[in-house]
């Protein structure tokens, strides 16, 4: 069955791309510290070094402002942990990984489309006690709804505030996508969500801004992040990483057209169904359906699906496996009830037009209840 399957949660992880795929084998012959200054460690760390180019190419950085991490987790808490106890704030809608570092009062309301309130921020900015950290997504894991970083962070910069954005959903799915437009200081990727391996992602840094290192050691990362780097899921990473620059603003423009197929498909067979985040500007690859009261619970749906050899997502991937209401739903003012009746279908670099159709033929009977 699960050979067969559709899968439409790339927004959890995407699959492994044939190109990361193929640089991992490769990678796994490869003998040496990357740290060692003989024959063999100076081979391990050229894989390392292309890898960081590549990875440093999907955001035009520097490559020396790339520091590789264990992911996109790992990477938020760097970020977040590395000024000190200097002030946060982040939006109400952040992944946990952000959440969990800030406290309830600085998480900055949204609007009912899930879009960040730039007045409330604004309020926030002015009432902290000083300069701070503010961190905001690009984009959400949920309902691939866009937030206005450049806008924040012009305010925030005013203030005297270090920004950072978690782009973990963008690459493969925004193109262009550059830290220098956004005008960030620091900015999350994570191989696993373009089609690179789980358990890597990277801190991409700006020249001259100082962090203390989350894992303390050795010297690697210069400096930044201890331990010996993980070969083999860089080298995954750095293939994923190139595969999507090669693809540029065609994989975007593609993703967009089965979207909008799927939607079309879903308000054709339940004119009752809510796109969320619909009517202002989302990821190309993301759609947050949700369905009256009437309908199955999300879970049951998600269920009902996954036995029909579809596999899609309920609210974040990163909770244990546990169904449970949406905070980033909850935070756009929807009811308990119709938040968890809310689904999320995320297109990626293998989803084809037969694979949106099967998910249509399968999800009409389960929007029926």
């Amino acid at each position: 069955m699960i050979d067969n399957a559709v899968y439409l949660d790339h927004n959890a992880t995407a699959p492994l791309r044939p190109d990361a795929a193929e640089a991992m084998r490769a990678a796994l012959a490869v003998v040496g510290n990357p740290s060692s200054v003989h024959g063999h460690g100076r081979r391990a760390r050229r894989w390392i070094e292309d890898a960081r180019e590549a990875v440093a190419a999907l955001a035009g950085v520097a490559p020396a402002g790339v520091v590789f991490t264990g992911g996109g987790s790992e990477a938020n808490a760097l970020a977040l942990s590395g000024l000190g106890a200097s002030p946060r704030l982040c939006s109400a809608v952040e992944h946990d990984s952000v959440h969990r570092w800030v406290s309830p009062e600085g998480h900055v309301a949204v609007d009912h489309e899930g879009v960040l309130d730039l007045d409330a921020l604004a309020r926030a900015l002015a009432k902290a006690t000083g300069p701070g950290l503010l961190s905001l997504m690009l984009a959400n894991n949920e309902t691939g709804v866009l937030q206005p970083v450049a806008e924040a962070t012009a305010l925030a910069h005013a203030a005297g505030w270090t920004v950072h954005c978690d782009a973990a959903q963008a690459p493969g799915r925004l193109w262009p996508l550059t830290l220098a437009a956004l005008g960030v200081d620091l900015l999350t990727v994570s191989a696993h969500k373009l089609g690179g391996p789980a358990g890597v992602g990277a801190l991409l840094v700006t020249g001259g801004l100082t962090l203390s290192p989350l894992v303390r050691g050795g010297g690697q990362e210069r400096g930044r992040r201890a331990g010996t780097e993980n070969l083999v899921g860089i080298a995954g990473f750095g293939a994923a990483a190139a595969a999507v620059c090669a693809e540029g603003a065609a994989e975007p423009f593609r993703l967009a057209a089965l979207r909008d197929r799927l939607e079309a498909g879903i308000r054709a067979r339940a004119p009752e169904a809510v796109i969320h985040g619909a009517a202002v500007a989302r990821l190309p690859n993301t759609t947050c359906v949700g369905l009256p009261e009437t309908a199955p619970a999300a879970d049951m749906q998600v269920m009902r699906l996954d036995l029909a050899g579809v596999s899609v997502g309920s609210g974040s991937a990163c909770s244990s496996g546990k169904v449970t209401g949406s905070h980033v739903l909850g935070a756009m003012g929807l009811a308990e009830a119709a938040a968890r009746r809310a689904i999320r279908v995320s297109l990626g670099w293998s989803t084809t037009e037969a694979d949106v159709d099967r998910f249509l033929e399968v999800w009409a009977p389960v929007a029926a209840g």
